[in-house]
């Protein structure tokens, strides 16, 4: 837990979505996953400090998802800090797109949350925590190499040595997508379910159609099938390519 009037500066690792099934809708709305998903070596930065408030710095990235950080009772940082009973103020240094399904506001409420103390072993905390998105248990339990289920808030370490030193090439659009929009898809869809990795890219794709293209422009550049990162909008292949618009990044633990 951070110290009363101290400032302290934390890094929130990006996450990448291996695989992910959508296995059913609780009453209150809530879809069930199995997903398996791995942290990477791209973050952003929080900065706390006494007083309140949310300051946001866009730090130039390579490519990438172009929307804003979202603003009010939307932002999770803020949601988080609420969440958590505390008070402070923020200063967001953002190198994750924005909208391009990498865990960028779930690992910055994760973050926020472990500065504020919140335990990330117990049920009840993880349960609270997955209410703010379905990636913030897994950032908030240490990110790694892990299983994902429920809601989100069943997270099961497995091994960081099966996937230690993998790379995965990334495209991001310049746009990014709404979760829950993509998730209503999958629902007027009637759940669409077949072996991709990836059970929500046709979803993905009814939403924004023009996410084809930048598939494509990754499997040409590449030979391999792109995997849509969690409700998109960044695609990914395992392995370390070169090309025009293409981000490798490396597994590493949190």
């Amino acid at each position: 837990m951070s110290t009363p009037g101290q400032a302290q500066e934390l890094k929130a690792l990006a996450k990448l979505t291996l695989s992910l099934r959508v296995t059913g809708v609780r009453p209150d709305g809530y879809h069930l996953l199995e997903a398996e998903m791995v942290t990477v070596d791209l973050a952003d930065t929080l900065f706390f400090s006494p007083g309140r408030g949310l300051e946001v710095v866009h730090a130039g990235t390579k490519g990438g998802a172009r929307e804003t950080v979202p603003s009010g009772h939307t932002n999770l940082v803020l949601r988080a800090l609420m969440l958590a009973g505390r008070r402070a103020h923020v200063r967001l240094v953002k190198r994750i797109p924005v909208g391009g399904g990498l865990g960028g506001g779930s690992a910055d409420a994760a973050c926020v949350l472990r500065w504020a103390g919140w335990p990330n072993d117990e049920k009840e905390s993880l349960s609270a925590a997955a209410r703010l998105g379905a990636d913030v248990p897994f950032c908030l339990a240490g990110g790694g190499y892990a299983r994902v289920g429920g809601i989100g808030e069943v997270v099961q370490p497995l091994a960081f040595e099966a996937v230690e030193g993998q790379a995965y090439t990334l495209l991001t659009p310049p746009f990014g997508i709404s979760t829950a929009a993509v998730y209503q898809a999958w629902d007027d869809m009637g759940g669409p379910t077949d072996d991709r990795l990836n059970q929500l890219e046709p979803a993905a794709l009814k939403v924004e159609p023009r996410l084809g293209r930048w598939r494509d422009r990754l499997g040409e550049a590449t030979g391999l099938e792109p995997v849509l990162a969690g409700s998109g909008s960044t695609w990914f292949v395992p392995g370390a390519h070169d090309g025009h618009g293409l981000v490798v990044r490396v597994a590493r633990q949190g």
